[in-house]
């Protein structure tokens, strides 16, 4: 008798807890979306190196708009900003902490664009999305995996707008370019790394939009700088010490590298020759005002970073990009650019 009241107070039980379980599933299958996503989001960023004043403009920006993201929508940002300090190992082991650390977004500006498999292994064995800007990853490697990205500017476009400010200058007033009256521009020029595609497509385009333009220009000398003002200072020293009284034209593949050219030729007192950049960072900007650079070609950083971030908290939410979103075969983004002469 107790057995067969064991029993039937074991079948009721049984039913309630399984109905109980059911409510409880039911119930969280029926609340919204929104109410399942994360409060707080992080990101890892790796820059190339830290001191290029170039990166540091869209690193500000990057934080601007990440605080910006949270003001609107209360979800708070995690940004891991580390330095490689131009090592590519260093590199690689930053993106690996950051997946240990959770992070559930990589951007990634890096050292060697060739070597970028060892980031890309990481992140698609973690399923952990990437967006890599400035320096472009090649063809390849970009296309393992749909969740990686690219943003950056036309290095082509770039260059054919450099090459604008020179034509422009040169129709309108050929002696302040043709400072000896000779016919021909003489002019040397300062490149990024060697291994940069930035460099080589924007010096490429820069002198063939001139000669296809029938702007006179003849080459003396030329140099790698890799982007910095102090090597650029020192290679300026040195051709201004070759080439006395020969040099009318500075050809720069960025801001800083044109700015260190301006302080050999101010050094030496080689006044009048004309210098022009790209980048249009804030100390480049200033130059041109100034009347110390020709002009400079400025990519909207606030654009960049705005974009770089939307893709990168959107993948960090778990959500689709953007659709107003122009992606060049789905992840590239080429960020508009402007020429900035004199006021």
């Amino acid at each position: 008798m107790k057995k067969m009241m064991g029993s039937q107070m074991l079948k009721p039980f049984g039913r309630a807890t399984l109905c109980l379980f059911a409510a409880v599933f039911l119930t969280g299958c029926s609340q919204p979306e929104a109410s399942r996503e994360k409060t707080s989001i992080r990101i890892g960023v790796s820059l190339y190196r830290g001191d290029d004043v170039f990166i540091n403009n869209i690193r500000s920006e990057l934080e601007r708009e990440a605080k910006a993201y949270e003001r609107e929508t209360g979800i708070k940002v995690n940004l891991d900003i580390q330095d490689a300090k131009g090592s590519q190992n260093t590199q690689n082991s930053q993106v690996e902490r950051f997946i240990s650390l959770g992070c559930d977004a990589l951007c990634i500006n890096p050292v060697d664009r060739m070597d970028a498999s060892s980031i890309i292994d990481q992140a698609m064995t973690a399923r952990v999305p990437v967006v890599f800007f400035n320096r472009q990853p090649v063809e390849e490697d970009m296309n393992r995996w749909d969740q990686l990205y690219y943003l950056g500017v036309d290095p082509k476009e770039s260059g054919i707008l450099q090459a604008g400010i020179v034509e422009k200058c040169y129709k309108e007033t050929p002696e302040r370019l043709d400072l000896n009256g000779d016919g021909v521009i003489n002019y040397v020029l300062l490149e990024g790394e060697s291994s940069h595609q930035d460099a080589l497509i924007r010096t490429e385009w820069s002198i063939q939009t001139l000669k296809d333009r029938g702007v006179p220009i003849e080459k003396l000398t030329g140099g790698i700088a890799n982007w910095e003002r102090s090597q650029a200072s020192a290679l300026m020293e040195q051709w201004l010490k070759k080439y006395p009284g020969e040099i009318e034209l500075v050809i720069c593949n960025n801001d800083d590298m044109a700015l260190g050219a301006i302080d050999a030729i101010d050094r030496e007192g080689a006044s009048g020759i004309g210098v022009v950049g790209i980048d249009g960072v804030e100390s480049g900007l200033e130059a041109v005002q100034e009347g110390r650079m020709l002009g400079t070609v400025s990519s909207n950083k606030e654009q960049y970073a705005r974009v770089m971030f939307s893709i990168l908290a959107d993948k960090a939410m778990g959500r689709e990009l953007d659709p107003e979103l122009e992606l060049e075969h789905g992840k590239y983004y080429r960020c508009p650019q402007s020429v900035i002469e004199k006021e």
